[in-house]
């Protein structure tokens, strides 16, 4: 507990941990802020209950991080443009998010973080694994950070949000602006934090076509390798929604994978992402 009532609380061996004795509705403090703000960068992810906020205040609380970087494909909430609806209806077979990745890493400078409120949840099912990619760079081998430590990536919008990507065309109106879908970015494969310093893996599932120089059969093996080794599940926790959950995750940091294991009933959430800052190895 900190002097300022605000309990941290490890949420797993691996990454996360739980805020407590915060109410985001109110106005917080520099000094609390602080503590929150510590916890992210030390958790890589941080969670919140119990928070019955209004999309002004949801946004209120985002500002105090960075601007906010509006999401180019998913359908906004109406009235609010800056924040993400993240939906799924009892009749759809496709969730979004269903696959390991971290948000934006398409973008020239990937986005810091995304703010994830629990609007409607499912009676069960529904919850979202998150790995920590500090953890699985410093488990690999000497030789293979080695030979990590000198590639980089491409990374693209494309294949995913693009006019003929299957995942926009099972989405439905969830998604738009597919012509929007231009990012091709390359990335070191190994980052630095660019506010701890830590190392982690910066390559994911969703996003990463290949390795920089290699084509993509030839880098299919390793990212492969990568991929499987960092969801081990020493690197993960696994986090249960309630209404009015929040989970605030650090993009360059973290994977995330929402669990689609909830048919027949309605799941809906809030999303805001903020700006980043640009990534180095």
């Amino acid at each position: 507990m900190s002097e300022f009532g605000i309990k941290v609380t490890p949420y797993s061996s691996a990454l996360g941990a739980l805020i407590e004795g915060v109410d985001l509705a109110q106005s917080l403090s520099e000094q609390e802020f602080a503590v929150i703000r510590q916890a992210f960068q030390d958790y890589g992810v941080i969670f919140f209950r119990d928070q019955a906020i209004t999309p002004e205040q949801h946004l209120a609380f985002a500002r105090r991080w960075s601007p906010i970087d509006v999401n180019r494909f998913f359908k906004p909430v109406e009235g609010y443009p800056e924040i993400a609806q993240v939906l799924k209806e009892p009749d759809q077979h496709t969730n979004i998010g269903g696959d390991w990745h971290t948000d934006h890493s398409y973008d020239e400078v990937p986005a810091m973080g995304s703010m994830l409120l629990a609007r409607e949840v499912p009676p069960r099912g529904g919850d979202t694994l998150f790995a920590s990619m500090g953890m699985a760079y410093e488990a690999l081998s000497p030789g293979l950070k080695a030979m990590l430590d000198g590639l980089r990536a491409v990374h693209s919008s494309a294949h995913v949000f693009g006019t003929n990507a299957p995942y926009v065309k099972s989405s439905g109106a969830r998604l738009g602006n597919p012509e929007a879908a231009t990012q091709h970015v390359v990335h070191p494969v190994v980052i630095r934090h660019p506010q701890t310093g830590r190392k982690t893996l910066y390559v994911n599932r969703a996003f990463t076509l290949h390795f920089e120089g290699w084509t993509p059969a030839e880098s299919k093996p390793l990212l492969d390798y990568l991929y499987q080794h960092a969801v081990q599940p020493e690197f993960t926790c696994r986090f249960e929604w309630e209404k009015g959950s929040i989970a605030f995750w650090d993009n360059r940091a973290t994977w995330h994978y929402a669990l689609n294991d909830y048919h027949g009933h309605r799941r809906l959430m809030h999303r805001i992402t903020l700006q980043g800052s640009p990534i180095a190895s």
